[in-house]
């Protein structure tokens, strides 16, 4: 699916339902392959966010399995490995099937404006209450063809503490130094991702969650979600049936 107008293109790959390119004045900005699925491109991170730590979830007295993607965890739901279906010119649509035990399905619905994207997400439940979340995880480029290295700037209050695995533990403490792989809360300015001499993007969000990752040289993650990783084993969301999730995400330039 390609969108397109006179200053921006975005195309969506219905294989794993990402914003796979986003080229905005003849620059593109996002990171468009990678080794694994989740190295790349904008992808949605549905039915949870992040690390699910050893693929386990303990809820109302049962346990569920899933199948690990990253070991020990298994990693930023399942929606990124599935195939969705082109719903109309702008919107499209996955079942949430085995081995997610609850059923359901997502929704993604794409506006491209001269200048700006917005993507929002509706997780959906079926016939019972399930936990969910939603997010997306998009690979900005550090180097665009033109101007100057990619330059973060945002202001939080604080992040969520993890344990020896890496895994929020629901604790907040203050932000230290950068580099970063953490999950931010209390933002009070949305991030923007600015290419000196080329462009501008800011991040914006209805969700209130933000894991900024800025360890790798080549790119950068500035990641809206509903809640932070490993949110199933703190405070999760439950999704009524007949009810939804429901955010957004936009790059404004």
């Amino acid at each position: 699916m390609i969108l397109n107008n006179d200053r921006a293109c975005a195309t969506i790959d219905l294989d794993g339902g990402r914003l796979a390119s986003l080229v905005i004045d003849d620059l593109e900005i996002m990171v468009t392959e990678g080794a694994k699925p989740t190295r790349w491109g904008s992808f949605p991170m549905i039915p949870w966010c992040g690390r699910l730590p050893h693929g386990r979830l303990a809820l109302n007295g049962r346990d569920y399995s899933f199948p690990i993607t990253s070991p020990p965890h298994a990693n930023h739901g399942r929606t990124h490995l599935q195939k969705w279906t082109a719903v109309d010119d702008t919107s499209i649509r996955t079942e949430l099937g085995d081995p997610w035990p609850f059923g359901g399905h997502a929704i993604q619905r794409f506006d491209l404006t001269e200048t700006s994207l917005t993507v929002t997400a509706e997780v959906h439940a079926a016939e019972q209450p399930m936990p969910a979340m939603a997010g997306w995880h998009p690979w900005f480029r550090r180097q665009l063809d033109k101007g100057a290295e990619a330059q973060l700037t945002f202001e939080a209050e604080s992040i969520y503490a993890v344990d020896d695995n890496a895994i929020p533990t629901g604790d907040l403490i203050p932000v230290p130094d950068g580099p970063w792989d953490a999950c931010f809360v209390g933002l009070t300015a949305d991030p923007v991702i600015s290419w000196p001499g080329a462009l501008d993007v800011t991040v914006s969000s209805t969700f209130d969650h933000w894991v900024i990752f800025t360890e790798p040289e080549a790119s950068l993650c500035v990641e809206p979600q509903s809640g932070p990783p490993n949110e199933f084993h703190i405070d999760p969301k439950i999704v009524e049936p007949g009810d939804a999730l429901v955010g957004s995400m936009t790059f404004r330039w």
